[in-house]
């Protein structure tokens, strides 16, 4: 193909391209039905993968690499992209695959798309006969090149022999393992004469630096560097990298300055000038005081500093954990009280039990009255006998005084004796108002079902599963009250030893919940005790709301 021709072609499938992104609409908030703005930082991507060509005539790049902050407008943009790849590409029969760690994170794409079709097809009812949706299976058909829009996830990741026409890796840094990639784009696509592998992702959480995401995160840094050359990747980063003081703007970087803002290093992080270069779509898709509210919060919380440098500067995470709160702040919330003036009282317990030769406890926990706006919480641990003097040297912690002092119940044998948990809790549901106990199924089932049948009712267990979305909001619910000093515990060492082992893992949803400290024996199940009982707490202090504020008001005709 003659230059001035492949020039003209470039051109014009760079024009199609952008005009297919633009014949759409957006689907949420302020923007819902407004026609798609396409920010600068996008434009130069759809020109650059979809107008670059080879002498051949078909596209260059192969993979696109993109990582970039969270809320700058990436699910749409992929959306807009999958829709493209489905019927917009010249392509017979394409395939079509929106990929995620799970079912869940890949349909948000699809969900997105799902809408902006639905928007087209408004403004283009003729079209409707093209398209169909198969919600249950997460699958949109284009009858006219017979292709499809696919959702799948790492759960199911055994698709060998796919025909590839383009894969949306949403969120990469968060996939399990390199399964799932693997199958993909290790020849899932050579049929195809100009397949497209789209990786959108935020940094990730990767101290070991051992991840999928991180290897090809180096391997696009090591292209923008120009230590690597490979005509087939097109490559942009927006983020900062503290260690060695970069800040990434795409498709190139700059050095920041020692004292940028005047911050030293380690302090660079709090640079509004940081901010604006690693958000591309700052005062579109995400406003400067919502930037500036989020700093606030991340500069008064440690567990919320760690998530606005990862999620919001694109800062590859150097530790898995952090602390969740001060010890100071939990020895401040104690205070001397007379459990006998809670009876009577609202009450809701939290179970957490341990392997059968560690650690059990049992939480109750007392939300404000009327007359008392403060929480209170009373502990009970349990521990084995036969085995505590070898636990006390082995774990370095004085297991045996604590005992003796009464802080926890010892069971007899070596092996933690669960009828004496439930003859005890059994005691505490005759002389409080326990209204519900949350606990863990994972290891407490048996235990919840005895409960019942020594007079709980079913109801009065609730299952708390160890995950971001059990465990997040109740977490956050006991860190508040701890900084702001609005709970009161009786000062128990156990509880105290256990909050000072608790760490914090996030998600890239900035959903929280307890993960224990790995140095030594450490213990945490007192606090995961008090989480589980948190959220039948909140659960039964929350407004509740009126059906009819999630459902839409339908007209009957009569």
């Amino acid at each position: 193909m003659k230059p001035q021709e492949l020039k003209r072609l470039s051109k014009q499938k760079a024009d199609a391209a952008v005009g297919f992104i633009e014949s759409l609409r957006h689907t949420k908030g302020q923007f819902h039905k407004q026609p798609f703005k396409i920010l600068d930082w996008q434009g130069k991507i759809i020109r650059d993968v979809y107008g670059t060509l080879n002498p051949n005539g078909y596209r260059q790049y192969k993979h696109i690499w993109i990582e970039i902050p969270k809320k700058n407008g990436k699910s749409e943009f992929l959306a807009g992209l999958g829709l493209k790849g489905l019927c917009a590409d010249d392509e017979q029969e394409a395939e079509v695959y929106g990929c995620a760690s799970d079912r869940g994170q890949a349909s948000i794409i699809y969900d997105v798309a799902v809408s902006m079709l639905d928007l087209l097809l408004e403004d283009e009812p003729e079209l409707k006969s093209n398209f169909k949706v198969v919600q249950s299976q997460k699958r949109i058909v284009y009858y006219p090149t017979r292709s499809f829009y696919q959702v799948c996830s790492s759960e199911h990741y055994n698709k060998h022999g796919l025909n590839v026409h383009q894969v949306l890796f949403d969120e990469i840094h968060a996939q399990p393992n390199r399964d799932l990639y693997d199958v993909m784009t290790f020849g899932s696509g050579d049929a195809r004469t100009q397949p497209l592998y789209w990786y959108i992702t935020t940094a990730g959480d990767d101290p070991e630096r051992q991840s999928l995401a991180w290897e090809l995160h180096e391997y696009a840094e090591n292209i923008l560097l120009g230590n690597v050359k490979d005509p087939t990747w097109y490559p942009v980063i927006f983020g900062f990298d503290p260690e060695e003081g970069r800040i990434w703007k795409g498709w190139d970087y700059e050095l920041v300055d020692p004292k940028i803002d005047g911050k030293d290093k380690g302090k660079q992080w709090e640079s509004r000038r940081i901010w604006k270069l690693t958000n591309p779509s700052l005062g579109e898709t995400i406003q400067e005081d919502t930037l500036e509210e989020a700093f606030v919060t991340a500069s008064q919380k440690p567990e919320n500093a760690k998530l606005f440098k990862w999620l919001r500067l694109n800062i590859w995470s150097k530790y898995r954990s952090t602390k969740w709160i001060p010890q100071e702040k939990w020895d401040a919330t104690a205070g001397l009280f007379d459990p006998k003036k809670l009876k009577g009282r609202e009450c809701y317990g939290g179970l957490d039990l341990s392997s059968k030769d560690d650690i059990s406890a049992f939480v109750r926990l007392f939300p404000p009255t009327a007359d008392d706006p403060l929480w209170y919480v009373l502990f009970n641990f349990w521990i084995p006998e036969e085995n505590m003097k070898e636990r006390v040297k082995n774990d370095k912690v004085k297991y045996d005084q604590w005992a003796k002092e009464g802080f926890i119940k010892t069971t007899p044998g070596s092996m933690i004796d669960y009828s004496t948990i439930e003859s005890d809790i059994l005691k505490l549901r005759d002389e409080y108002e326990i209204r519900e106990i949350g606990y863990d199924p994972w290891n407490a089932y048996e235990l919840a079902q005895k409960l019942v049948e020594g007079g709980f009712e079913q109801k009065q267990l609730v299952e708390i599963r160890q995950t971001f979305k059990d465990m997040s909001e109740p977490m956050k619910n006991v860190g508040s009250l701890v900084r702001d000093n609005k709970l009161r515990h009786n000062g128990n060492p156990v509880a105290r030893w256990m909050f000072g082992n608790i760490n914090i893992l996030a998600d890239n949803h900035e959903n929280i919940k307890p993960i224990k400290d790995k140095k030594g024996k450490n213990r945490i199940d007192g606090i995961v005790a008090l989480i589980n009982a948190m959220s039948r707490g909140i659960f039964h202090k929350k407004p509740k709301k009126s059906v009819y504020e999630d459902r839409e008001v339908r007209v009957l005709e009569i």
